[in-house]
C-alpha cells in the first residue's frame, strides 16, 4: 500500500464522519438571529448557530430566508442585510444541498404519512438524501423520522439534549 492509498482512507473516513454529524438549520432560527422582537429566542437562535458544528445549507432555506427577511425591515433590516447574511449563511455551511425532482416521491410519502405540509416534507426530504443527522426547527415538531432528529431549539429542554 503506498502513502497516497492511506491519506485517500484517511480523507474517507474524515468525510463520512462529517456528513454522518452534519446538521441543518430551518429558516425560523435564522430568521430569529436578526429579529429584534424576542430577545430570547434571537439569543437562542444565535448561540445554536455559532456552536452547532457542521452545517448542511439547504436551497430552500435560503430562499426562504430572502422572503422572511422581508418581515424584519420595519426594524431595520434591509434586503441588503438579508442577502449578506445568506452569504455568512453559505460561508458557514460545510456544503449547499440543492433540492432535485428525484426527492418528490419521498417526499409525497413524508407529507402522506406524517401530515406534513409539502414545504416541511421537503425539507425533511432533502435532509435525509443530505446525510444529515439532526434538523433544527421550531415548525415541524420534535421527534425522529427515519434517522433525522428534529429538535426544536426554543423547547427549554431541547438544547441541554444536542
Amino acid at each position: 500500500m503506498n502513502g497516497r492509498g492511506g491519506r485517500s482512507s484517511v480523507r474517507q473516513a474524515l468525510i463520512q464522519r462529517v456528513t454522518n454529524s452534519m446538521n441543518a438549520i430551518d429558516t425560523n432560527v435564522w430568521i430569529y438571529c436578526h429579529d429584534t422582537r424576542d430577545l430570547e429566542k434571537q439569543q437562542t437562535a444565535q448561540k445554536l448557530v455559532s456552536t452547532v458544528g457542521a452545517i448542511v445549507l439547504l436551497w430552500q432555506v435560503g430562499c426562504e430566508f430572502i422572503a422572511a427577511a422581508r418581515k424584519l425591515e420595519f426594524l431595520g433590516f434591509k434586503p441588503e442585510d438579508a442577502w449578506e447574511a445568506l452569504a455568512d449563511m453559505q460561508a458557514m455551511a460545510e456544503k449547499v444541498v440543492m433540492p432535485s425532482p428525484e426527492l418528490w416521491p419521498r417526499c409525497r410519502e413524508l407529507q402522506k404519512n406524517r401530515s406534513l405540509h409539502f414545504w416541511d416534507a421537503l425539507l425533511m426530504g432533502c435532509c435525509l438524501d443530505a446525510g444529515v443527522s439532526v434538523l433544527y426547527s421550531e415548525d415541524i415538531g420534535e421527534g425522529t423520522v427515519a434517522g433525522l432528529r428534529i429538535v426544536n431549539p426554543f423547547a427549554r429542554h431541547s438544547l441541554d439534549k444536542t
